[in-house]
């Protein structure tokens, strides 16, 4: 199984754009960043923050990107417990291939809602993922959040 989308060009920015379906997954825009879900989830509700410019590089973005990027996480934060009661959420970045970085060229910031004895752990001990909820029917469900 990949976790890496192998289309040519930048799944964030396509999904930015609307190209090939890809904004399905885009939960919110902002004027310099936006939400999208991640195709390849840890656990219903992993979404991805990042700016709308495609920059490479924490220090090749603006500080107002970076702010409104962390202004969304804020409110994701928000959302997540609203939405699925997470017992805590991750929040990380991995910066160049090397550290874990599917898309390594536009940088972006993953949340993920947890839950005490999730299974998270089955993708590392098991190469299997169990998501209880498909990305797309979890950007359908969070959309309306942002609308508020």
């Amino acid at each position: 199984m990949t976790t890496a989308d192998q289309t040519p060009g930048c799944v964030l920015c396509r999904a930015r754009d609307g190209e090939d379906g890809a904004d399905r997954l885009l939960v919110h825009t902002t004027e310099l960043s936006f939400v999208m879900m991640n195709l390849f989830p840890y656990s219903g509700g992993h979404v991805m923050v990042a700016p709308r410019r495609h920059v490479g590089s924490l220090g090749g973005a603006t500080l107002e990107e970076l702010g409104e990027m962390m202004a969304l996480a804020r409110r994701l934060e928000e959302v997540f417990r609203e939405v699925y009661h997470p017992d805590g959420i991750n929040l990380g970045m991995n910066l160049g291939r090397p550290a874990g970085a599917g898309v390594a060229d536009h940088i972006h910031l993953h949340l993920v809602p947890r839950w005490t004895g999730d299974t998270s752990f089955m993708t590392v001990v098991a190469g299997t993922r169990v998501i209880p909820e498909e990305p797309a029917q979890a950007c359908l469900r969070l959309r309306p959040y942002f609308a508020r």
